[in-house]
C-alpha cells in the first residue's frame, strides 16, 4: 500500500477516535482533543491527493477510499455538532444533501470515463466548513463563558458549552457556499443528469 492510501486509511481510522473523545472524553478536555483530530483528519485530505498525483500513484483503491472517507469526517461531524446543540438540523441536512448530489453526479460522470474536478466555489466551502466546524468546537471552550455573558441568541446554543460565535458565523456562510457550490456544480454538470437522456 503507497503512502497517500495509508494517509486516506489513517483518516478514515481517525473517524472513530473523533467521534469517541467528543462523546466520551469530560468538557473541556473533549472537545479540545477532539478538534485536533479533526484537525490532522482534514489535512491528511489534501496531502493524499497531492502526493497521489505527484509521484503517479493513484489508484482504484484510492479513488474509493478518499471520497468515502472525505464525507464520512464531514458526515460525522455535522451529526456530531447538531448532537451537542452547536449547529440546527436545517444546516446538516444542506450540507450532507450537496456532498450526495455532488458525489452522485460524479459517479455518473466517471462511469463514462469522465472526472469532474471541483471548482472554486466547492474549495471555498470545504475550507470555510473546516474553521467553522474546529470554532465550534474550541469556541465554546476558549471563549463560552464571555461569549455566553452578551446574551446573544445563537442557532440552539444556550449555555457557555454550546455558545461560538464567530463558529457559528462560519457555519452560516459555509452554508451558504454551500448552496451556492451546489448550484454551480450542478448547472455545469447538467448533462450528467439531464432527464431528458
Amino acid at each position: 500500500m503507497n503512502l497517500p492510501n495509508k494517509l486516506t486509511l489513517l483518516r478514515v481510522i481517525m473517524i472513530p477516535a473523533f467521534l469517541i473523545v467528543l462523546l466520551a472524553v469530560p468538557y473541556p478536555v473533549g472537545p479540545l482533543v477532539a478538534a485536533a483530530i479533526y484537525a490532522v483528519a482534514s489535512a491528511t485530505d489534501a496531502i493524499d491527493g497531492n502526493l497521489a498525483r505527484k509521484y503517479n500513484q493513484v489508484t482504484d483503491f484510492g479513488k474509493f477510499l478518499d471520497p468515502l472517507a472525505d464525507k464520512m469526517l464531514v458526515i460525522t461531524a455535522l451529526v456530531l455538532l447538531q448532537h451537542l446543540g452547536l449547529i440546527h438540523p436545517v444546516i446538516t441536512v444542506i450540507i450532507i444533501a450537496r456532498e450526495l448530489m455532488v458525489t452522485s453526479i460524479r459517479l455518473v460522470a466517471a462511469s463514462g470515463g469522465k472526472v469532474i474536478a471541483a471548482g472554486w466555489s466547492g474549495k471555498a466551502k470545504t475550507v470555510t466548513q473546516m474553521i467553522a466546524t474546529l470554532l465550534l468546537m474550541v469556541e465554546p471552550v476558549l471563549l463560552g463563558g464571555i461569549e455566553y455573558g452578551w446574551n446573544i441568541p445563537l442557532l440552539t446554543g444556550s449555555t457557555p458549552q454550546t455558545t461560538a460565535v464567530v463558529g457559528t458565523v462560519m457555519i452560516y456562510i459555509a452554508t451558504l457556499l454551500t448552496v451556492v457550490s451546489g448550484a454551480e456544480y450542478l448547472i455545469k454538470n447538467w448533462k450528467y443528469v439531464d432527464y431528458r437522456k
